[in-house]
C-alpha cells in the first residue's frame, strides 16, 4: 500500500473516521450483545491496559472500520444492514465480511494512518484462522457469529499456513490483537469514550511522513 498524502488536516481525518464508529453506537456487532462501537472501545481498553503501543491500540480500535466502509471510495454506516443480511447468508453481506479487513486497512492507509496500524487491521482475520487451527479451546469458545465468519474466511489454517504465519515479524502482536478482539464482547462493560483516543489518532497521522 502507498499513502495518498491526504490534503485534509489530521484532525479532520480523525473526525471522519471516528464519526463512522460513533454512528455505529447502536449497531449490534455480529448479532451479539454489544454494539460495534462498544466492541471497538473494549478492544482498545484491553490493549491499553496491556501496555500496547499507540499504533496497536489504534489498530484494535479501528479493526472493523471496513464494516462501516463498504468500499475504499464510499463510506457510510451500513453495518446494521450488513450484519442483518449476514445472518441470512446474504451474498452482499458475505462479500463485505470476507473483505472488511482489507477494505478497512486500505481506507485508513489512504487517510494516512501508520503502516503498522493498517497491517494489523489487515491481518486480524488471518490471526483468527491461525488461532482456530493452533488452539482447539480458542476455536470451541468462538461465538456463533464468529464461527460463521470463520467459514467465510476459509476456516482454520493448514499446518503449512501456520508455519508461514509464524515467520511474520508482527506475528505475536497480530495474535494478541485477535485475542483482544474476541474478549471485547462483554455486555455493559465500562470503557473510556471514543474521544479518549482522538489525540492519539491525530498524533499518529502527524507522525506519518
Amino acid at each position: 500500500m502507498t499513502n495518498s498524502n491526504p490534503t485534509m488536516a489530521p484532525e479532520q481525518r480523525v473526525t471522519t473516521v471516528f464519526q463512522l464508529l460513533q454512528n455505529a453506537s447502536k449497531t449490534s456487532y455480529m448479532g451479539e450483545e454489544v454494539t460495534q462501537l462498544e466492541h471497538a472501545l473494549q478492544g482498545a481498553q484491553l490493549a491499553k491496559k496491556d501496555g500496547a503501543d499507540e499504533a496497536t491500540i489504534l489498530a484494535i480500535l479501528l479493526h472493523d472500520i471496513g464494516h462501516l466502509c463498504p468500499s475504499t471510495e464510499t463510506c457510510s454506516n451500513t453495518s446494521g444492514k450488513v450484519w442483518a443480511a449476514f445472518h441470512k447468508t446474504n451474498v452482499t453481506a458475505d462479500i463485505n465480511e470476507i473483505n472488511h479487513a482489507r477494505l478497512g486497512a486500505e481506507y485508513l492507509h489512504k487517510l494516512g494512518f501508520p503502516e503498522k496500524t493498517c497491517e494489523l487491521i489487515d491481518s486480524h482475520i488471518v490471526a483468527k484462522r491461525y488461532l482456530s487451527a493452533k488452539d482447539p479451546e480458542y476455536l470451541a469458545k468462538l461465538s456463533v457469529g464468529s464461527k460463521q465468519s470463520l467459514k467465510l474466511h476459509g476456516g482454520p489454517f493448514s499446518s503449512a499456513e501456520m508455519r508461514e504465519f509464524e515467520k511474520d515479524p508482527l506475528f505475536k502482536v497480530k495474535v494478541q490483537i485477535r485475542k483482544w478482539e474476541e474478549a471485547a464482547r462483554v455486555p455493559g462493560a465500562k470503557t473510556p469514550t471514543l474521544d479518549t483516543y482522538r489525540e492519539m489518532a491525530v498524533r499518529s497521522l502527524k507522525q506519518v511522513v
